[in-house]
This record gives structure tokens, C-alpha cells and sequence, in this order.
């Protein structure tokens, strides 16, 4: 029997010739596709990036458990749960970060101003992604999607209402659809989307 390697191997193959966005996905990459596309994790709420082999934390998204922790936008990751972060992909660190719900998350944090390395506990949650940003900008509706979950379609709903309220029928000029740095995600919500507007 073929191994797993040359078997996974092959089927990527044959997929190479239908289009370049098709892909074979193992179990281990379809749990990570499926938690992103739900909308919700177990986590501690910070969206992050990768900085002088560091994790920095670009914000603590409000009322999750790193907010109520005291994590702040700037504060770099040097460790989780005792281990150097340094060495790790973007990808295996937010791994390490999320877990199941309840569970204690050790966290040592170097921030500009504090002298000595910061070292926090966190009891991770349920964290719910907003995959639609918006706002008002005069007369015109400003709506930002990152990225197509199982959540999109009811957030552009509550989004373009929010809108509405704000904005009087009349002076309504239009909205802004932005899809930069979207990842992608679930097509049937991608078409949900287009149907709002088509």
C-alpha cells in the first residue's frame, strides 16, 4: 500500500491540473479550515503577527479574556506556557495559544516602557470573530470582511441595518465593500454576500 506521504502527494498532483485554488486537505488541515470558517474558538482574543521572531500583538479584541487580562497593541509574545517562542511559525504559536475553553494559558510579555518581561495567566473562552467591520463615513456606508466564516452573511445583515440607522434613507449615498486581506473561506457565504448586493 502507498504510504500517506506519496498518496497525498498523488492527489495533489492530480488536482494541480484542475485550477491553482484546489487543494487536498489532510484531517489535521481541515480541523484548522473548519475552526476558522466557524467564526468561534477557543482562544484568548488578540489578533497577532510575526515581528522579530517575536508575536506581537496588534489588539486585544474588547471584552475577551487578554483584554480583561491587561494584553495590550504593541506588547510582544516571548513565551507560551514556558516555551521561547522564538523558532515557531506564526501558525504553530497561535496553535499553542488556542486550546479548549477553561484551561490556563501561561503568557510572558515584553513591553516598551516595563523594564523586566510581564508574565500573565489567562483562562481561555469561547471567542466569537466579527467577520464584518463597518463604519459611517459622511453619506456612505464603510463595511470591511475579514473573511468568509459561518457568521458573514447574518454581520453584513446587522452591518448594513447599523447603517441604516445611522445614515437617513435619503442621504444614503452607497457602501463601501472591502475585501482586502480577506482569506477566503466558505463559498456558499461568498455568494450569500454577492446576493446582498446583486
Amino acid at each position: 500500500m502507498p504510504t500517506p506521504v506519496l498518496l497525498e502527494a498523488a492527489i495533489n498532483g492530480m488536482l494541480a491540473s484542475l485550477d491553482p485554488h484546489s487543494s487536498y486537505m489532510d484531517a489535521k488541515r481541515f480541523e484548522d479550515m473548519s475552526v476558522q470558517t466557524k467564526g468561534e474558538f477557543g482562544g484568548l482574543g488578540i489578533e497577532v503577527t510575526m515581528e522579530n521572531e517575536l508575536v506581537k500583538v496588534i489588539t486585544p479584541i474588547d471584552d475577551t479574556p487578554a483584554a480583561r487580562a491587561g494584553v495590550r497593541a504593541g506588547d510582544f509574545i516571548a513565551e507560551i506556557d514556558g516555551t521561547e517562542v522564538r523558532g515557531l511559525t506564526l501558525n504553530e504559536a497561535v496553535e499553542k495559544m488556542r486550546g479548549l475553553v477553561n484551561t490556563p494559558i501561561d503568557l510572558t510579555i515584553l513591553r516598551e516602557g516595563s523594564a523586566d518581561p510581564i508574565k500573565i495567566t489567562i483562562i481561555r473562552s469561547i471567542i466569537k470573530v466579527k467577520a464584518v467591520k463597518f463604519r459611517v463615513d459622511n453619506d456612505v456606508g464603510y463595511m470591511k470582511i475579514t473573511s468568509f466564516t459561518e457568521k458573514t452573511f447574518d454581520d453584513l445583515q446587522s452591518a448594513i441595518e447599523e447603517i441604516k440607522k445611522q445614515i437617513p434613507t435619503d442621504k444614503l449615498k452607497g457602501y463601501v465593500l472591502d475585501l482586502r486581506l480577506d482569506p477566503g473561506g466558505l463559498l456558499d457565504q461568498a455568494v450569500s454576500v454577492s446576493d446582498a448586493f446583486l
